[in-house]
């Protein structure tokens, strides 16, 4: 096979934002799928604030990306050679095949998706790990109830978008937090959210004592720090707190802010419960059955933010994650689809 694969691979531990000499840009003569392997043509990489941690080395929740090594990330393509029996050519699948533009994968470890009940990208956001992370962190741990408040963090954001629409599926209020009014409007006016506070211009404090005169029910944080620390203040008798992430944090350069408001989950009764998607990969066909019948049936809202200019503009484009330029599930569109 006489195809080319260009890829990023990790040269340097990043100290705060990772910039261009974190990065090698490599290319290599595609190799042939081995029994059981397929060949993928990679269309669109799905990129997650997770991607900076997954760059820093010490103990975390999975291993970190070796220097030298293909960034990981999840992705989505076309299969354009197979020896597994359950994939043929045509056959479009997503998984984690990392910043290139073709990966060899076990067929085993990747996710056959039908694009007749949505697009492609839509396997990288809503119906791929953003969107099973939002409904098993807040349906397994969040565990809203009729008429309770949920509130979320990151709420444009590809995970906060799907947790504030399932809130609202499962008859409770969805209150959520974003940087500026455009992402705010968004969030009231396409998913349905009930009020949204504008982190960027407004006391945050202030909007969960106006939006929460009860107190905050569910928590789903995604950005920790000093908004963290709102949410506690507010929390209810026996509130949730779920911790999925903390993209204020993850280029912080000095220590990492911890909560210091942790004492209101013993004056309320309250819990604070972190999560990772992987720990429930036995379960993925009913997230995905379930998330695909409410987008099938319009009750749930996908949104992709899609950047172009291939490969090439990986380094540039994961850098809008942590600069809030995304709304939604931002995606590096690698080749035509």
């Amino acid at each position: 096979m006489d195809l080319v694969n260009h890829q990023f691979r990790l040269a340097a531990r990043p100290v705060g934002l990772p910039k261009p000499s974190d990065w090698q840009y490599t290319d290599e003569p595609v190799s042939e799928p081995g029994d059981g392997e397929v060949l993928v043509k990679i269309l669109y990489i799905g990129l997650e604030p997770a991607m900076r941690g997954w760059m820093n080395e010490g103990r975390s929740y999975i291993s970190p990306v070796a220097i030298g090594e293909v960034m990981r990330a999840f992705a989505a393509g076309e299969v354009i050679a197979s020896n597994h029996p359950g994939l043929t050519v045509g056959d479009r699948v997503s998984g984690l095949m990392g910043v290139q533009e073709y990966a060899v994968a076990n067929g085993n470890a990747l996710f056959k998706v039908d694009t007749g009940i949505a697009p492609l990208e839509t396997y990288l956001g809503t119906l791929g790990m953003p969107g099973m992370t939002a409904y098993f962190g807040l349906l397994d741990i969040g565990r809203p109830g009729e008429g309770e408040t949920v509130v979320v963090s990151g709420a444009a954001g590809a995970v906060g978008g799907v947790v504030g629409q399932i809130a609202k599926l499962k008859g409770a209020r969805a209150i959520g937090i974003a940087g500026g009014a455009e992402k705010c409007d968004y969030v009231m006016q396409e998913l349905g959210f009930d009020a949204a506070i504008d982190y960027k211009s407004q006391d945050v404090a202030a909007g969960l004592h106006e939006h929460c005169p009860k107190g905050i029910d569910v928590y789903f944080d995604n950005v920790g720090g000093e908004i963290l620390d709102a949410a506690l203040a507010r929390l209810a008798r026996h509130a949730r707190v779920v911790i999925c992430g903390a993209i204020s944090q993850y280029n912080a350069t000095g220590a990492m802010r911890g909560p210091s408001n942790y004492m209101s989950l013993l004056v309320n009764h309250a819990s604070m419960t972190g999560f990772v998607f992987s720990d429930y990969l036995d379960r993925l066909p009913e997230a995905a059955k379930t998330l695909g019948g409410w987008v099938a049936a319009g009750e749930l809202k996908s949104r992709e933010d899609i950047a172009s200019g291939g490969i090439d503009a990986f380094p540039a484009t994961l850098l809008h994650l942590f600069e809030g330029k995304n709304t939604g599930k931002l995606v590096l569109k690698v080749a035509g689809d």
